[in-house]
Protein backbone atom coordinates (compact mmCIF):
# COMPACT_ATOMS: atom_id res chain seq x y z
CA UNK A 1 0.00 0.00 0.00
CA UNK A 2 2.84 2.37 0.80
CA UNK A 3 4.40 1.67 -2.62
CA UNK A 4 1.09 2.08 -4.43
CA UNK A 5 0.39 5.39 -2.72
CA UNK A 6 3.94 6.70 -3.25
CA UNK A 7 3.77 5.84 -6.95
CA UNK A 8 0.44 7.66 -7.06
CA UNK A 9 2.02 10.81 -5.62
CA UNK A 10 4.93 10.57 -8.04
CA UNK A 11 2.63 9.95 -11.03
CA UNK A 12 1.34 12.37 -13.61
CA UNK A 13 -2.29 12.36 -12.52
CA UNK A 14 -3.90 15.76 -12.06
CA UNK A 15 -5.56 14.69 -8.80
CA UNK A 16 -3.57 12.77 -6.18
CA UNK A 17 -6.20 11.81 -3.63
CA UNK A 18 -6.97 8.18 -2.75
CA UNK A 19 -9.65 7.36 -5.32
CA UNK A 20 -7.82 8.54 -8.47
CA UNK A 21 -4.58 6.96 -7.20
CA UNK A 22 -6.44 3.65 -6.82
CA UNK A 23 -7.97 3.97 -10.28
CA UNK A 24 -4.61 4.62 -11.95
CA UNK A 25 -3.00 1.72 -10.06
CA UNK A 26 -5.49 -0.91 -11.29
CA UNK A 27 -5.11 -2.56 -14.65
CA UNK A 28 -8.46 -4.26 -14.01
CA UNK A 29 -11.25 -1.67 -13.42
CA UNK A 30 -13.15 -4.28 -11.45
CA UNK A 31 -10.42 -4.15 -8.78
CA UNK A 32 -10.50 -0.37 -8.39
CA UNK A 33 -12.98 -0.31 -5.51
CA UNK A 34 -11.06 -2.94 -3.55
CA UNK A 35 -7.80 -1.03 -4.04
CA UNK A 36 -9.53 2.19 -3.02
CA UNK A 37 -10.77 0.62 0.24
CA UNK A 38 -7.35 -0.90 0.95
CA UNK A 39 -5.63 2.48 0.54
CA UNK A 40 -8.26 4.21 2.70
CA UNK A 41 -7.61 1.70 5.48
CA UNK A 42 -3.84 2.07 5.04
CA UNK A 43 -4.06 5.86 5.46
CA UNK A 44 -6.80 6.33 8.02
CA UNK A 45 -6.66 3.24 10.23
CA UNK A 46 -3.35 1.35 10.03
CA UNK A 47 -1.08 2.22 12.94
CA UNK A 48 2.33 2.47 11.30
CA UNK A 49 4.76 4.93 12.89
CA UNK A 50 5.02 8.29 11.10
CA UNK A 51 8.06 9.35 13.13
CA UNK A 52 10.10 6.29 12.17
CA UNK A 53 9.29 6.57 8.47
CA UNK A 54 10.02 10.30 8.48
CA UNK A 55 13.29 9.61 10.30
CA UNK A 56 14.43 7.23 7.56
CA UNK A 57 13.40 9.71 4.85
CA UNK A 58 15.11 12.60 6.65
CA UNK A 59 18.41 10.72 6.98
CA UNK A 60 18.24 9.72 3.32
CA UNK A 61 17.53 13.25 2.08
CA UNK A 62 19.81 15.14 4.46
CA UNK A 63 22.72 12.75 3.86
CA UNK A 64 22.35 13.30 0.11
CA UNK A 65 22.44 17.08 0.61
CA UNK A 66 25.37 16.97 3.05
CA UNK A 67 27.40 14.82 0.65
CA UNK A 68 27.40 17.70 -1.83
CA UNK A 69 27.39 20.85 0.34
CA UNK A 70 27.47 21.75 4.05
CA UNK A 71 24.11 22.05 5.79
CA UNK A 72 23.52 25.77 6.41
CA UNK A 73 20.36 25.75 8.48
CA UNK A 74 16.78 24.83 9.29
CA UNK A 75 13.64 26.72 8.23
CA UNK A 76 10.38 26.72 10.19
CA UNK A 77 7.23 27.89 8.47
CA UNK A 78 3.59 26.95 7.88
CA UNK A 79 1.33 26.50 4.89
CA UNK A 80 -2.41 26.22 4.34
CA UNK A 81 -4.50 23.37 2.93
CA UNK A 82 -7.67 24.95 1.54
CA UNK A 83 -10.90 23.07 2.33
CA UNK A 84 -14.60 23.43 1.50
CA UNK A 85 -16.31 21.83 4.52
CA UNK A 86 -15.99 21.86 8.30
CA UNK A 87 -15.23 18.21 9.10
CA UNK A 88 -11.59 17.81 8.01
CA UNK A 89 -9.42 17.66 11.13
CA UNK A 90 -8.08 21.09 12.15
CA UNK A 91 -10.05 23.04 9.56
CA UNK A 92 -11.42 26.47 10.37
CA UNK A 93 -11.36 30.01 8.98
CA UNK A 94 -7.81 31.20 9.68
CA UNK A 95 -5.02 33.13 8.03
CA UNK A 96 -2.79 31.28 5.60
CA UNK A 97 0.05 32.67 3.56
CA UNK A 98 -0.91 30.22 0.79
CA UNK A 99 -3.98 32.33 0.05
CA UNK A 100 -2.65 35.57 1.53
CA UNK A 101 -5.84 36.01 3.53
CA UNK A 102 -8.20 34.37 6.03
CA UNK A 103 -9.64 31.24 4.43
CA UNK A 104 -11.28 27.96 5.36
CA UNK A 105 -8.26 25.72 5.68
CA UNK A 106 -6.00 23.44 7.66
CA UNK A 107 -2.54 24.73 8.57
CA UNK A 108 0.60 22.60 8.80
CA UNK A 109 3.88 23.63 10.46
CA UNK A 110 7.02 22.36 8.72
CA UNK A 111 10.77 22.00 9.17
CA UNK A 112 13.07 22.07 6.13
CA UNK A 113 16.84 21.65 5.98
CA UNK A 114 18.85 23.63 3.42
CA UNK A 115 22.30 24.01 1.90
CA UNK A 116 23.59 26.80 -0.31
CA UNK A 117 21.64 25.51 -3.31
CA UNK A 118 19.25 22.75 -2.16
CA UNK A 119 16.62 21.96 0.45
CA UNK A 120 14.53 19.08 1.78
CA UNK A 121 11.49 19.10 4.13
CA UNK A 122 11.80 16.57 6.95
CA UNK A 123 8.89 17.16 9.35
CA UNK A 124 5.30 18.44 9.45
CA UNK A 125 2.66 18.86 12.16
CA UNK A 126 -0.99 19.76 11.82
CA UNK A 127 -1.92 22.87 13.80
CA UNK A 128 -5.07 22.20 15.83
CA UNK A 129 -7.03 25.30 16.98
CA UNK A 130 -8.66 25.20 20.42
CA UNK A 131 -12.11 24.58 18.91
CA UNK A 132 -10.73 21.21 17.85
CA UNK A 133 -8.64 20.30 20.89
CA UNK A 134 -11.39 21.40 23.32
CA UNK A 135 -14.34 19.75 21.54
CA UNK A 136 -14.77 16.11 22.63
CA UNK A 137 -17.15 15.30 19.77
CA UNK A 138 -14.82 16.70 17.13
CA UNK A 139 -11.88 14.87 18.65
CA UNK A 140 -13.84 11.63 18.50
CA UNK A 141 -14.94 12.17 14.91
CA UNK A 142 -11.41 12.98 13.70
CA UNK A 143 -9.83 10.35 15.99
CA UNK A 144 -7.41 12.82 17.54
CA UNK A 145 -5.23 10.89 20.03
CA UNK A 146 -5.84 11.61 23.71
CA UNK A 147 -2.27 12.82 24.23
CA UNK A 148 -2.53 15.49 21.51
CA UNK A 149 -3.13 18.87 23.17
CA UNK A 150 -3.41 22.50 22.08
CA UNK A 151 -0.05 23.79 20.88
CA UNK A 152 0.81 27.11 19.30
CA UNK A 153 2.71 27.12 16.02
CA UNK A 154 5.99 28.10 17.74
CA UNK A 155 5.48 25.24 20.20
CA UNK A 156 5.07 22.81 17.30
CA UNK A 157 8.27 24.21 15.76
CA UNK A 158 10.11 23.77 19.07
CA UNK A 159 9.01 20.13 19.23
CA UNK A 160 10.26 19.58 15.68
CA UNK A 161 13.55 21.26 16.57
CA UNK A 162 14.07 18.91 19.50
CA UNK A 163 13.15 15.84 17.42
CA UNK A 164 15.63 16.84 14.72
CA UNK A 165 18.36 17.42 17.29
CA UNK A 166 17.70 14.05 18.95
CA UNK A 167 17.77 12.36 15.54
CA UNK A 168 21.20 13.82 14.83
CA UNK A 169 20.15 16.04 11.91
CA UNK A 170 23.12 18.36 11.18
CA UNK A 171 22.49 21.76 12.70
CA UNK A 172 22.78 25.24 11.27
CA UNK A 173 21.14 28.64 11.50
CA UNK A 174 17.44 28.56 12.37
CA UNK A 175 15.26 30.72 10.11
CA UNK A 176 11.61 31.68 10.61
CA UNK A 177 9.26 34.61 10.10
CA UNK A 178 7.95 36.85 12.87
CA UNK A 179 5.14 34.45 13.82
CA UNK A 180 7.89 32.19 15.18
CA UNK A 181 10.76 34.60 15.81
CA UNK A 182 8.57 36.64 18.17
CA UNK A 183 8.57 33.67 20.56
CA UNK A 184 11.15 34.05 23.31
CA UNK A 185 10.76 30.34 24.01
CA UNK A 186 11.74 29.42 20.47
CA UNK A 187 14.83 31.64 20.60
CA UNK A 188 15.71 30.23 24.02
CA UNK A 189 15.44 26.68 22.65
CA UNK A 190 17.87 27.64 19.88
CA UNK A 191 20.33 28.81 22.51
CA UNK A 192 19.88 25.64 24.56
CA UNK A 193 20.62 23.48 21.52
CA UNK A 194 23.53 25.64 20.39
CA UNK A 195 21.81 26.72 17.17
CA UNK A 196 22.30 30.29 15.90
CA UNK A 197 19.18 31.96 14.55
CA UNK A 198 18.12 34.72 12.15
CA UNK A 199 14.39 35.20 12.61
CA UNK A 200 11.75 37.83 11.99
CA UNK A 201 10.24 39.78 14.88
CA UNK A 202 7.34 42.20 15.25
CA UNK A 203 7.79 45.94 15.18
CA UNK A 204 6.38 46.07 18.71
CA UNK A 205 9.05 43.72 20.16
CA UNK A 206 11.31 45.59 22.55
CA UNK A 207 15.07 45.93 22.64
CA UNK A 208 17.72 47.96 24.45
CA UNK A 209 20.25 49.73 22.26
CA UNK A 210 23.94 49.02 22.89
CA UNK A 211 27.01 51.14 22.29
CA UNK A 212 30.26 49.87 20.74
CA UNK A 213 31.34 48.46 24.09
CA UNK A 214 28.12 46.57 24.63
CA UNK A 215 26.75 49.01 27.23
CA UNK A 216 23.04 49.81 27.36
CA UNK A 217 21.80 53.10 25.94
CA UNK A 218 18.56 54.14 27.59
CA UNK A 219 15.65 51.85 28.38
CA UNK A 220 13.65 49.31 26.34
CA UNK A 221 11.99 50.59 23.18
CA UNK A 222 9.96 48.96 20.40
CA UNK A 223 12.11 48.31 17.35
CA UNK A 224 9.80 50.33 15.09
CA UNK A 225 10.02 53.42 17.33
CA UNK A 226 11.65 56.59 16.10
CA UNK A 227 14.62 56.05 18.42
CA UNK A 228 15.75 53.03 16.41
CA UNK A 229 14.28 52.24 13.00
CA UNK A 230 12.99 55.54 11.61
CA UNK A 231 15.46 57.65 13.56
CA UNK A 232 18.35 56.42 11.43
CA UNK A 233 16.77 58.09 8.40
CA UNK A 234 17.02 56.77 4.87
CA UNK A 235 20.72 57.62 4.88
CA UNK A 236 21.32 55.08 7.64
CA UNK A 237 20.19 52.23 5.39
CA UNK A 238 22.42 50.66 2.77
CA UNK A 239 21.42 48.92 -0.44
CA UNK A 240 22.20 45.21 -0.14
CA UNK A 241 21.78 42.49 -2.76
CA UNK A 242 21.16 38.94 -1.57
CA UNK A 243 20.76 36.83 -4.74
CA UNK A 244 20.00 36.75 -8.43
CA UNK A 245 16.27 36.59 -9.13
CA UNK A 246 14.68 35.14 -12.26
CA UNK A 247 14.91 38.51 -14.04
CA UNK A 248 17.10 40.79 -11.93
CA UNK A 249 19.12 40.99 -8.75
CA UNK A 250 17.07 41.02 -5.54
CA UNK A 251 17.91 43.91 -3.23
CA UNK A 252 16.57 46.24 -0.57
CA UNK A 253 17.85 48.76 1.98
CA UNK A 254 19.08 47.51 5.36
CA UNK A 255 20.51 48.83 8.61
CA UNK A 256 21.97 46.72 11.39
CA UNK A 257 22.62 47.48 15.07
CA UNK A 258 23.68 45.57 18.16
CA UNK A 259 20.86 45.38 20.70
CA UNK A 260 19.72 43.32 23.66
CA UNK A 261 16.38 41.56 23.32
CA UNK A 262 14.26 42.43 26.34
CA UNK A 263 10.96 40.66 26.03
CA UNK A 264 9.08 38.64 23.44
CA UNK A 265 6.08 36.62 24.52
CA UNK A 266 6.49 37.00 28.25
CA UNK A 267 9.97 35.57 28.87
CA UNK A 268 12.78 38.00 29.78
CA UNK A 269 16.08 37.15 28.11
CA UNK A 270 18.42 40.16 27.76
CA UNK A 271 20.47 38.53 24.98
CA UNK A 272 22.82 40.57 22.83
CA UNK A 273 21.95 40.09 19.14
CA UNK A 274 22.00 41.79 15.77
CA UNK A 275 18.88 43.79 14.93
CA UNK A 276 18.41 43.91 11.17
CA UNK A 277 15.94 46.45 9.78
CA UNK A 278 14.68 46.55 6.19
CA UNK A 279 13.41 49.70 4.47
CA UNK A 280 11.91 48.51 1.21
CA UNK A 281 12.08 50.75 -1.87
CA UNK A 282 9.05 52.97 -2.19
CA UNK A 283 7.98 52.62 1.46
CA UNK A 284 7.68 55.57 3.83
CA UNK A 285 9.25 53.73 6.77
CA UNK A 286 11.08 50.48 7.61
CA UNK A 287 8.81 47.48 7.07
CA UNK A 288 10.56 44.33 8.33
CA UNK A 289 12.63 43.51 11.39
CA UNK A 290 14.85 40.55 12.24
CA UNK A 291 17.12 39.49 15.09
CA UNK A 292 20.12 37.25 14.65
CA UNK A 293 22.49 35.56 17.06
CA UNK A 294 25.16 35.26 14.38
CA UNK A 295 28.59 36.36 15.72
CA UNK A 296 29.39 40.05 16.31
CA UNK A 297 31.87 39.77 13.44
CA UNK A 298 29.06 38.98 10.95
CA UNK A 299 28.65 41.57 8.19
CA UNK A 300 25.39 43.13 7.08
CA UNK A 301 25.53 41.23 3.79
CA UNK A 302 26.07 37.90 5.59
CA UNK A 303 23.09 38.46 7.88
CA UNK A 304 20.85 39.67 5.04
CA UNK A 305 21.71 36.72 2.83
CA UNK A 306 21.02 34.27 5.65
CA UNK A 307 17.68 35.87 6.54
CA UNK A 308 16.61 35.84 2.91
CA UNK A 309 17.23 32.09 2.57
CA UNK A 310 13.66 31.72 3.87
CA UNK A 311 12.48 31.88 0.25
CA UNK A 312 13.41 28.20 0.05
CA UNK A 313 10.45 27.16 2.18
CA UNK A 314 8.07 28.63 -0.42
CA UNK A 315 9.81 26.53 -3.07
CA UNK A 316 9.40 23.47 -0.82
CA UNK A 317 5.64 24.07 -0.60
CA UNK A 318 5.37 24.65 -4.35
CA UNK A 319 7.13 21.37 -5.08
CA UNK A 320 5.22 19.37 -2.45
CA UNK A 321 1.85 20.67 -3.63
CA UNK A 322 2.50 21.00 -7.34
CA UNK A 323 4.45 17.78 -7.87
CA UNK A 324 3.56 15.45 -4.97
CA UNK A 325 -0.06 16.27 -4.12
CA UNK A 326 0.61 17.46 -0.58
CA UNK A 327 -2.70 19.35 -0.43
CA UNK A 328 -4.80 16.76 -2.28
CA UNK A 329 -5.67 14.60 0.73
CA UNK A 330 -9.45 14.43 1.17
CA UNK A 331 -9.69 12.39 4.39
CA UNK A 332 -10.95 13.84 7.64
CA UNK A 333 -8.91 12.03 10.28
CA UNK A 334 -5.82 13.06 12.21
CA UNK A 335 -3.87 9.87 11.46
CA UNK A 336 -4.76 9.97 7.76
CA UNK A 337 -3.49 13.52 7.34
CA UNK A 338 -0.15 12.67 8.96
CA UNK A 339 0.23 9.40 7.02
CA UNK A 340 -0.39 11.25 3.75
CA UNK A 341 2.14 13.96 4.63
CA UNK A 342 4.71 11.36 5.71
CA UNK A 343 4.59 9.64 2.33
CA UNK A 344 4.88 13.01 0.55
CA UNK A 345 7.98 13.82 2.65
CA UNK A 346 9.49 10.42 1.81
CA UNK A 347 8.81 10.99 -1.90
CA UNK A 348 10.44 14.42 -1.76
CA UNK A 349 13.51 13.02 0.02
CA UNK A 350 13.86 10.32 -2.62
CA UNK A 351 13.57 12.81 -5.47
Amino acid sequence: SFATYAMGLWGDGERKSVEPIAARACADPARTDATHQRLLHFLSNSAWDDAKVRGIAARYGVDALAAREPILGWIFDDTGFLKQGTHSVGVQRQYTGSAGKIANCQVGVSLSVFTRSEHVPIDFDLYLPHRWTDDAERRREARIPDDVELHTKPELAIAQMRRAEEAGVPGGTVLADAAYGHSSRLRRTCRELGLPYAVGINGTDRVVRLDRLGRCIGGPVAVRDFAIAIGLGRGGYRRTTWREGSKTKLWSNFAMRRVAMVQGDGVDECEEVWLLMEWEPGKWAPTKYFVSSLPPSATRKEVVRMVKQRWRTERVYEDLKGELGLDHFEGRRFRGWHHHVTIALACFAFV
